[in-house]
């Protein structure tokens, strides 16, 4: 179990990262250079085998442990009518996950992946960012130690999830703090396309980034002063996931907002994670391209839950299928392309 006692050995933690094994990923290459094809033409689907060989660290990379984390959380800026719902409905779609009722469940089962759902400090909200903190450095310390210690050796491909009313305001703000802008730049619809709750989350997120602008230089207080308890888990999950040597599958903007201050404190430090999908979230493509991390595939989604990441799993199992199953030029009795 990993213990974070204070911030400044979390941002060792986030320093001090293990790089990706570049003999494996360019194996990958080379053989798929010799398989059945002209060279490169299956495109992305053969930079994905290599990313997944670089950060399993090993040449024959595989994907038969397959886990989709879903971490979940409440926010008191709900306060502030960012959203019609209450943080009831957190709790009732962890019910619905886990009877089975949810999007969710349908796409881990047709991914043929685990499914884990983690209620992170027992679904209690974090403070009213436009008040006061979201947290206090132990409560977030415990939250990212949460998501740490979630996340076990045996996986080879771990999907990155959330449940929790009124996060979307949470990754607004983040990404405000982080990347610069306003309200008005990186809020959209969430759960409603009512013009009183978007307006209602702009002025959260600008109220938010005044109270608290003094100390919005260093990522980890950002993360702390304006995040979530879900969003620290998957910050931490990320982190334990780099350590283990486990290629990450992000969701949606809460999950791409969540692991940002990861690349601020290390320039490396999300190279083991795609972003699955492009969310209908019109901050994430902005969030997205600030970080130089591009979406795999862009399905209009906006729904959370680790769905993104889930619709996208097949796909990397037929990457890995054309690799590991196709018949090389030798096979075939045939010569090589003439390069």
């Amino acid at each position: 179990m990993k213990n974070f006692e204070t911030l400044e050995q979390l941002r060792q933690a986030c320093l001090d990262l293990p790089s990706k094994d570049e003999a494996s990923e360019q194996a990958t290459y080379k053989k798929q250079n010799t398989l059945l094809k002209p060279s490169g033409s299956l495109g992305e689907l053969e930079n994905l085998v290599g990313w997944l060989a670089a950060w399993q660290r090993k040449a024959e990379p595989t994907l038969d442990r397959v886990c989709i984390m879903i971490f979940a959380g409440n926010h008191g800026v709900t306060e502030e009518k960012v959203t019609p719902y209450n943080s009831t409905i957190t709790e009732l779609m962890i019910a619905q996950i886990n009877q089975n009722g949810a999007a969710i469940n349908q796409l881990a089962k047709n991914a043929n992946a685990e499914l884990r759902v983690i209620p992170v400090n027992n679904l209690e909200p974090t403070a009213n960012i436009t008040q006061a903190p979201a947290m206090t450095e132990k409560q977030f310390l415990q939250a990212v130690e949460a998501g740490y210690n979630a996340v076990t050796p045996n996986i080879n491909l771990l999907c990155l999830g959330e449940v929790g009313i009124g996060n979307t305001t949470i990754a607004a703000a983040l990404s405000a703090a982080l990347f610069g802008g306003d309200g008005a730049q990186w809020v959209s619809k969430g759960t409603s396309n009512a013009p009183e709750y978007i307006t209602s989350k702009q002025q959260a997120v600008d109220k938010a980034l005044a109270l608290h602008e003094a100390a919005l230089t260093d990522p980890l207080e950002i993360c702390r002063l304006l995040g979530g308890y879900e969003e620290a888990a998957i910050l931490g999950a990320t982190l334990a996931a780099r350590h283990l040597n486990i290629p990450v599958l992000l969701d949606g903007f809460v999950c791409t907002a969540a692991i940002a201050a990861l690349q601020k404190l290390n320039p490396t430090g999300l190279d083991h994670t795609k972003i699955s999908h492009l969310s209908a979230e019109k901050g994430h493509l902005l969030l997205a391209g600030n970080l130089g991390l591009y979406p795999l595939i862009a399905f209009n989604m906006r729904l959370g839950e680790g769905t993104g990441a889930a619709t996208v799993v097949p796909l990397l199992k037929g990457a890995l299928a054309c690799y590991t199953g196709m018949n090389s030029y030798q096979d075939a009795g045939l010569p090589p392309p003439q390069s």
